[in-house]
């Protein structure tokens, strides 16, 4: 086990296999002279140049699916918290003020009843997501890469391109998706301002999947009810964003899939995984190389 890069860079010419995650970058690759495969602890697989560790004949793979139910629950988390107002009250708690009821209906705690739930990007997280969703009697909308796949739960199925047709349906707009070259920006400044004033903005996918930028200024100009990210653009969230006080912003710092069952999880991957390299076979579970 390493706990820095440095130490990382140092050790990895003696390792055959590697299991990370948010420490790999890619300039690790000349100095992993024995790599033979990376086991990734974390379903999103941009940190890794697929061109570079397949030109050293490296394998790697995933741990989709590993933490789905983790980040679908922690999306519906970010959702109830939003329209209970629970960061509100947990800063009111801090300054020993009691809330009274709100005269103003359209800022007052909401139910997720009968809302209208869109969820960008319909595999394991999302298709559990809307699982929940519906025991919440949400309608939900769901749009995948190919929606002759299934609709995974949903109400009604559409296409990527279908996206800024059907935010204006939305109460929610979650994303759930990977991030691709496809999906990079997909939530777009028209996008966003295709959502109702009264709707919610919701990302536990990753931070590049929206436009940042265009998300700043969609909160800044109160375009939307609120936001609630566990993904940002660039992680750390740097500490000159307005993200961090912008009080329609709810984030949380990329833990959705965090649980206490997480490391065991992508131990039976890492472990099944190496059972195939060792009995030379051509497919991994979550293969990616």
């Amino acid at each position: 086990q390493v706990r820095s890069y440095d130490e990382f860079v140092q050790r990895v010419g003696e390792a055959d296999v590697v299991s990370a995650s948010g420490m790999w970058k890619n300039d690790i690759i000349p100095h992993a002279t024995k790599l033979k495969f990376v086991q990734s602890i974390s379903s999103g697989m941009d940190q890794y140049s697929k061109e570079l560790l397949g030109a050293k004949g490296i394998r790697l793979a995933s741990a989709a699916g590993v933490n789905a139910r983790a980040v679908a629950e922690h999306a519906l988390a970010l959702i109830l918290a939003v329209f209970r107002r629970l960061p509100e009250a947990r800063d009111n708690q801090h300054k020993k003020v009691w809330r009274g009821m709100l005269g103003d209906l359209t800022q007052r705690e909401d139910e997720l009843g009968g809302k209208t739930l869109l969820i960008v990007g319909m595999g394991r997280i999302g298709s559990h997501l809307a699982k929940l969703a519906k025991a919440f009697d949400m309608k939900v909308i769901g749009i995948r890469r190919d929606p002759k796949a299934g609709t995974n739960g949903a109400d009604e199925i559409y296409a990527m391109d279908d996206l800024v047709k059907l935010v204006p349906q939305a109460d929610i707009v979650a994303l759930t998706c990977a991030l691709t070259p496809e999906t990079t920006g997909l939530m777009s400044a028209t996008a966003f301002a295709a959502m109702k004033p009264s709707s919610v903005f919701v990302n536990v996918a990753r931070g590049k999947v929206a436009d940042e930028a265009a998300l700043i200024a969609t909160m800044e100009g109160s375009k939307i009810w609120a936001a609630a990210l566990d993904v940002t653009a660039e992680e750390p969230l740097p500490a000159a964003s307005p993200l961090w006080t912008m009080p329609n912003v709810f984030v949380t710092p990329h833990t959705a899939g965090e649980t206490r069952a997480y490391e065991d999880n992508v131990i039976d991957i890492l472990i099944e995984n190496l059972d195939r390299l060792w009995r030379g076979e051509a497919t991994l579970r979550n293969q990616v190389l």
